[in-house]
């Protein structure tokens, strides 16, 4: 029995590879790693060597090669595997160079600066004027190469020596930059010309911004004037008939629920006499003892666990925002989510992470919404500190999601996972997200792998968890803003086109208009404007399940 010898090997495998993909991916160290013993080592060597002087909050490859008169590296800066650096380099805070980039003579950098994989940067020059002199035996010249805060240099780009570049400009890849770089500018070519500045939008992009907003406008404009006629369309004396996300035509709590958001999302809620009946109808539905909302259409299966039907976890959300839209709240604490830490954390582990990371997300959005509830109206635990502690240590790194992609649907399931999941914890209580560039990254990679949706994919729901992760993510990174924004236009623009007069948006192309569709519809479009700074163009605001405004972990 080896199972210790076994154990240690796993270990030191895990450690391998761990070392082996920081440093390349150098941007994903830790604190604790920038001042393990190796990294102190390493410093401490080079101080020797280079003449360096390197924070502890940075990060060096063991494979970069570094041959410098100074150095200099600020804090949470890194230097990846294979880079060249030489000569008397400074490098600010914050600041990366990638892998297999060449840094050579007098260099300065500021902070905030990206330097890009295989971007070279020479600050010094060969003399080359006398034709009678072999070019190896003429005197070198160094001018030095100054690079402004918040500079970032594309993959292949060349900087050549005499150059200052000024704060916020970009240089694109292949660039070959021989003269200075005003601030902001945005460079391109061989040589380098200026493109434009950052914050100005070139010809094309202001003719399309411009389709944009007519369209946003015309769409606002219709559903500004039909709401009431939409919502007395499925209106009837016994409630609300509407299609649910099947096409299928039911009655559900749910319906009611969109309706009231509607409306509200207009500025006209549901007051007086016909607000009160509302709230009397909506509380009566409320189980006393799990604090539930079983649907009284759709009965819960008794067989099932009370977590399990779908319907009664949604109805937290649709039944308790509409409530709070009427000025009420739910009549019970919903006590089925006042879970121990232990309990709670089995729960979590439970859920099919792997085949059906939506689902998971679905129930994750239901309790912590409870415990939003439970701790704004009556008394709470310590739900929400065990949920975000789970939820922080189970994150995939790489993918910024929970959960796994499938075989059949790719990155389907864990991205609308993570709207739901996202949207009731870290939307709702107002906490960052763990790792935004990443969950980007990956809502970009699936948009693009389903090349926008079209057919029966073109959903509500697939629109609404592709806008609202990014909306949410751009509040912490400008990572990917620009391909962020073009899906929000695109979103916008295809709208007009598939409003119905009179009945509104259907959930999914192809079906007929729902409540359910008018309303997802609404605030997906609510997101996209926002994301493109529009909202002030869109008459629509959302008041209950897709609202805006985080309401913090002390509520």
């Amino acid at each position: 029995m080896n199972h210790g010898i076994d154990a240690d090997s796993d270990a030191d495998k895990t450690a391998a590879d761990r070392h082996a993909r920081l440093e390349f991916m150098t941007w994903e160290r830790t604190p604790a790693e920038a001042d393990s013993p190796s990294q102190r080592a390493l410093k401490e060597k080079l101080a020797q060597s280079a003449n360096a002087r390197i924070a502890d909050t940075a990060y060096i490859a063991e494979d970069a090669r570094i041959f410098t008169s100074a150095l200099t590296v600020g804090k949470r800066s890194w230097i990846a595997a294979h880079a060249l650096i030489r000569g008397d380099f400074e490098l600010g805070t914050n600041c990366s160079v990638n892998a297999y980039a060449c840094i050579s003579g007098k260099v300065r950098c500021g902070n905030g600066v990206r330097i890009a994989s295989l971007a070279s940067i020479v600050g010094f020059n060969h003399g080359f004027d006398d034709p009678n002199t072999p070019i190896n035996d003429q005197p070198h010249e160094i001018k030095g190469i100054v690079i402004g805060d918040d500079v970032w240099i594309g993959a292949n780009a060349v900087i050549l020596d005499g150059v200052t570049i000024g704060n916020g400009a970009v240089i694109a890849a292949g660039a070959v930059v021989n003269k200075d770089v005003a601030p902001l500018a945005i460079m391109a070519g061989v040589p380098a010309k200026l493109v434009r500045h950052r914050g100005e939008k070139p010809a094309a992009a202001r003719s399309l911004r411009s389709e944009v907003e007519q369209a946003l406008r015309s769409i606002s404009e219709m559903a500004k004037s039909q709401w009431r006629d939409v919502l007395s369309h499925y209106r009837r004396p016994e409630g609300y008939l509407s299609a649910d996300a099947s096409g299928a035509v039911c009655r559900s709590a749910r319906h009611q629920c969109d309706a009231i958001e509607i409306a509200a999302g207009f500025g006209e809620p549901p007051s007086g006499e016909e607000a009160k009946a509302i709230i009397d109808r909506l509380r009566s539905l409320q189980d006393p003892q799990t604090g539930l909302f079983p649907d009284p259409f759709t009965p819960p299966d008794p067989s099932a666990l009370v977590l399990d039907d779908t319907f009664s976890l949604y109805n937290v959300l649709a039944v308790g925002y509409a409530l709070e839209i009427l000025g009420a709240r739910p009549k019970f604490p919903i006590a089925i989510a006042e879970m121990d830490a232990v309990a709670l954390c089995d729960w979590l582990e439970a859920l099919p992470w792997k085949q059906r990371a939506w689902r998971c997300g679905d129930r994750i959005d239901g309790i912590a919404t409870a415990l939003y509830f439970n701790a704004r109206y009556f008394e709470s635990g310590r739900g929400r500190e065990v949920l975000f502690g789970w939820l922080t240590t189970h994150v995939d790194r790489a993918t910024g999601l929970w959960g796994r992609p499938t075989a059949e649907q790719g990155l389907l399931q864990p991205i609308n996972g993570f709207y739901r999941l996202s949207r009731g914890t870290y939307g709702q209580f107002g906490v960052p997200v763990p790792y935004p560039e990443a969950a980007i990254n990956s809502v970009l990679s699936h948009y693009r792998n389903y090349q926008g949706f079209s057919g029966d994919s073109y959903t509500a729901c697939n629109l609404l968890d592709t806008i609202h992760p990014l909306w949410l993510c751009l509040k912490q990174t400008d990572f990917m803003r620009v391909q962020s924004e073009a899906i929000a236009e695109t979103i916008i623009l295809r709208a007009p086109e598939r409003w119905q007069a009179g009945t509104g948006f259907a959930f999914a192309d192809g079906q007929q208009a729902s409540l359910q569709g008018t309303e997802m519809w609404l605030s997906t479009l609510h997101l996209a404007a926002d994301v493109l700074n529009l909202t002030e163009q869109f008459a629509f605001v959302p008041q209950g399940v897709h609202r805006t405004r985080a309401a913090g972990l002390g509520v």
